[in-house]
């Protein structure tokens, strides 16, 4: 039986820390068209920041920085922010999809706009600590250790313990979605990719705010370059996760990265998919006598993988457990931002039954929730007898629920033919914050820090004088020793998977019968 302060890591243990509700206020002038000419800078954390982080211009390592403009608010708004809401825990399954996001996306309720927020800061988590730098010899490896984890990216207010990370085997035909060294000393595996973390709340107090423990997966995508699109080849592959449907299809180059294993390669000889299900199984097992809840969120790819690794815990009926007798099931919610499509139209419908709620963040401006399917897709008048009388091998249909932004509308954002900016993810969260519906004006709710966006692009208006691609290691993660000289320090071995990795997936097995969890 678990506290609700238990943990299944024991070194993965994060503090419970309060926050400071101190902020210091620096003010200047700059031209803003469209809001006094008076902004307010604010040194300011987020709501994962713990009092004794410091944010530091030079080191750039946290998840917030210090710039946060107050915006003239139009009075309708202040407003709406100010209408009496239920305190989330009394309404977290509305928040997380049960009744399919109605009413709470226009106007955007203002829970839910923290939660898409909060889970999409906990995707941006997987691009701030992956090491993309190919002269490093840890190269494709994620730069922090899971004890520290949160604390290292300015996050220990969060709530998490990160329980195992997640890798891919790079041997697959996505050759530009993979990060791999030049370095002749390379130390990390030639055939893997790190590619995201699970998690559990462990805080009691965040258990308390949201209501139950929140079991999260957060899936890596592509930061800035869009190459990989270019790689699919929009060919289906059955998903044939349990015996039964095999018209259930999803693009080969996902399949392959969620399938495939490398016997010879440490950290790859379990699949992604392999990964997932024992970690998910482990968790449900350990906390079985709580309310719990499976949030799975990603980016751009990751998005992709969030929701095929959703269908595939679904499919599975790891969500599934038994309560003194009773059967219940933990509902599973997918936070895609900025994701493709996955599958064919009978993925969608499977997902559907299967009860995975999925709401779909994007740009209408960015074109990669417009593949695959460019031609054959859900708004085919004709898909569906395509797809069961002709067989169609290029018939794709997203999943889920819309949430359509348009950067254009952000008078922070300059106007750029770089698809990129479009397709950045804290661009995405820009827009979430100023987004209050169809026709409202775009204003920041959360008085979310601009210069956030410009982390890794340049779409920022040149008068918030914010660089572009500001964020960095301090000196690129180098140090100096005692004797003066500069060095790359090393870094801690990481556990490849939990020694029970194995334990559990026959345990899936024997749940739903001998068969096959992955190719080699």
């Amino acid at each position: 039986m678990a506290s609700s302060s238990a943990l299944v890591f024991p070194h993965t243990l994060l503090p419970s820390l309060s926050l400071s509700n101190s902020i210091n206020d620096l003010t200047f002038f700059c031209n803003n068209p469209t809001t006094k000419p008076l902004v307010l800078l604010s040194k300011h954390r987020s709501s994962f920041s713990s009092p004794s982080s410091s944010i530091s211009p030079i080191k750039c390592s946290s998840s917030i920085s210090s710039l946060i403009p107050e915006l003239h608010q139009e009075n309708e708004l202040e407003e709406e922010e100010k209408t009496d809401e239920p305190p989330l825990h009394e309404i977290w399954r509305e928040i997380q999809g049960c009744n399919y996001w109605e009413g709470l996306l226009d106007p955007m309720n203002v829970h839910l706009r923290r939660e898409i927020i909060r889970y999409g800061e906990i995707a941006q988590a997987c691009y701030d600590s992956f090491d993309f730098d190919p002269h490093s010899k840890y190269c494709g490896t994620c730069k922090y250790h899971p004890s520290d984890f949160f604390e290292k990216l300015d996050m220990a207010g969060a709530g998490y313990a990160i329980t195992r990370y997640l890798y891919a085997t790079s041997n697959i035909n996505l050759p530009n979605f993979f990060q791999k060294s030049a370095s002749l000393r390379s130390v990390w595996s030639p055939h893997a990719n790190w590619m995201g973390y699970v998690g559990v709340v462990n805080d009691a107090d965040e258990i308390k705010r949201l209501g139950r423990r929140d079991i999260v997966i957060s899936w890596r995508g592509t930061v800035t370059y869009l190459e990989w699109i270019y790689d699919l080849k929009d060919i289906l592959h059955p998903a044939n996760f349990r015996d039964g449907d095999h018209s259930v299809k999803i693009e080969s180059g996902f399949y392959d990265l969620y399938t495939k294993k490398e016997d010879s390669c440490n950290y790859c000889s379990f699949s992604a998919r392999e990964q997932i299900l024992a970690e998910v199984k482990r968790l449900t097992e350990y906390y079985a006598d709580e309310e719990l809840s499976i949030t799975i969120t990603g980016h751009s790819l990751g998005a992709a993988l969030a929701i095929l690794s959703a269908y595939d815990i679904a499919e599975m009926n790891l969500n599934v457990v038994n309560d003194g007798g009773v059967t219940r099931k933990i509902p599973i919610t997918v936070y895609s931002f900025a994701g493709p499509r996955v599958g064919n139209l009978r993925f969608k419908e499977r997902c559907e039954e299967l009860g995975v709620k999925v709401l779909r963040v994007i740009n209408v401006h960015d074109k990669v929730p417009k593949v695959p399917g460019v031609i054959t897709n859900e708004k085919f008048q004709f898909q569906r007898y395509f797809e069961d009388n002709l067989s169609f091998p290029w018939s794709y249909a997203h999943v889920g629920v819309e949430l359509a932004l348009d950067h254009t509308q952000s008078t922070f954002l300059k106007p750029t033919n770089d698809m990129a900016c479009a397709h950045n993810l804290e661009a995405h969260l820009h827009l979430v914050d100023g987004y209050h519906g169809q026709g409202r004006p775009f204003s920041l709710a959360n008085k979310r820090d601009i210069a956030l966006v410009n982390k890794s692009c340049d779409f920022l208006r040149n008068e918030y004088e914010v660089p572009p691609y500001w964020r960095q290691d301090e000196n690129k993660g180098m140090v100096r020793t005692s004797d003066g000289r500069w060095v790359v320090p090393e870094r801690p071995r990481i556990e490849a998977h939990p020694p029970d990795t194995a334990h559990h997936l026959q345990q899936v097995l024997k749940r739903n019968g001998s068969f096959q969890l992955s190719d080699t």
